[in-house]
């Protein structure tokens, strides 16, 4: 069994990069033939973000880190093996043998953690790593909720922005956890779309504000003594939000995503989620004021997963490279391979191929 014990100065500087990581967007589909699958992507306008992959193998353990930088945090082990994309080591998206996804979404103002106490450290769990806890204990939504009282989540660093996580299972169950004064708050999202801030609750209440959307057309009309008609196709989408703020983020994902026509096989549903992600892609500049401090990078929106925890499959694209590569966890043997890490991009250039021509 190996053990993977994360320090102080180890967290902060995961921080440094993660807390600027300021927008993810997360939708599901279903497919016909019954998959249930979850896309999402993390971005981070501020340049590179380190950027790997974990094979996690069973009985393999981890120690949190502490907020004052001291030994004896809660120690845990995998009883399931996992696969997740990461930044440094702390999993930001998953998926375990049983089909159980999670992810964390960055989730500043918002929220707060209990606040620590040192006597009750051997149940102390860093907020990066709670993923990587609930993808290698748990099985199914309804394990997960019952032991949330077990553990009290921290932040590292108290100069750090907050989180808060979606977790779905293959039986088709979602939840948002959110700490709200200490305390874990489970909603239930039946609709299956998250960005950040404000809460989960907030973000369906504001759809009302947009309840004149529908896929199509809008119907013409009189207006005075002229006729008005549409000028163009998806005229019904006039009044969907185009910026890049969680508010207007949600709408745009949750119509997307609704307006999406329910697919015939898990393929074919994997492959319109990388669409939809697609439309929801943040270029890089976007969020800069002044254009001569936008970094060298291809997007903000560094990469997007989908995940089809029905057939134990993830996937995932980068902004070095939009060939989807994948994962089957149904091929690999958590008993016996080792743990691992490799970056997302072994080469970070957008493969170009030569068309045919006779």
């Amino acid at each position: 069994m190996k053990t993977k014990t994360f320090t102080f100065l180890m967290i902060l500087a995961i921080i440094g990069g993660h807390r600027n990581a300021n927008s993810c967007t997360g939708i599901t589909l279903k497919s016909s033939d019954g998959a249930n699958i979850v896309a999402r992507s993390v971005e981070w306008a501020g340049g590179e973000s380190p950027s790997d992959y974990i094979i996690v193998p069973r009985g393999y353990s981890e120690q949190s880190a502490l907020p004052d930088g001291a030994s004896g945090g809660m120690k845990f082990d995998a009883f399931y093996g996992y696969v997740g994309l990461a930044s440094e080591d702390y999993v930001i998206e998953g998926l375990n043998e049983m089909g159980l996804s999670a992810g964390l979404f960055y989730f500043p103002k918002f929220s707060s953690y209990p606040k620590y106490n040192p006597d009750k450290k051997d149940i102390t769990l860093s907020d990066t790593q709670f993923v990587a806890w609930i993808l290698g204990s748990f099985e199914t939504v309804e394990d997960v909720i019952a032991a949330l009282p077990t553990i009290r989540i921290v932040a590292t660093d108290p100069r750090a922005e907050t989180l808060h996580w979606r977790v779905a299972d293959k039986y088709g169950r979602q939840i948002v956890i959110e700490y709200i004064n200490g305390v874990p708050m489970v909603y239930e999202n039946n609709l299956g779309v998250l960005t950040n801030a404000p809460g989960y609750p907030w973000h369906i209440t504001n759809l009302s504000n947009y309840i004149n959307l529908h896929p199509g057309n809008a119907n013409g009309h009189e207006f005075g003594n002229i006729s008005l008609s549409p000028l163009g196709h998806g005229s019904g989408m006039l009044g969907l939000p185009g910026d890049m703020t969680p508010p207007s983020r949600f709408v745009r994902a949750a119509f997307f995503q609704n307006s999406a026509p329910m697919l015939a096989t898990a393929d074919k549903t994997v492959d319109q989620a990388f669409h939809i992600m697609m439309a929801l892609t943040i270029p890089i500049g976007a969020q800069y004021s002044d254009s001569r401090s936008v970094p060298n990078i291809p997007s903000a929106t560094q990469w997007t997963s989908v995940t089809d925890m029905t057939n134990n499959k993830l996937y995932y694209t980068t902004m070095y490279n939009p060939t989807i590569r994948r994962f089957d966890l149904n091929n690999i043997d958590f008993a016996n391979v080792q743990y691992q890490k490799h970056p997302l991009d072994e080469q970070k250039i957008w493969p170009v191929l030569d068309a045919k021509v006779n």
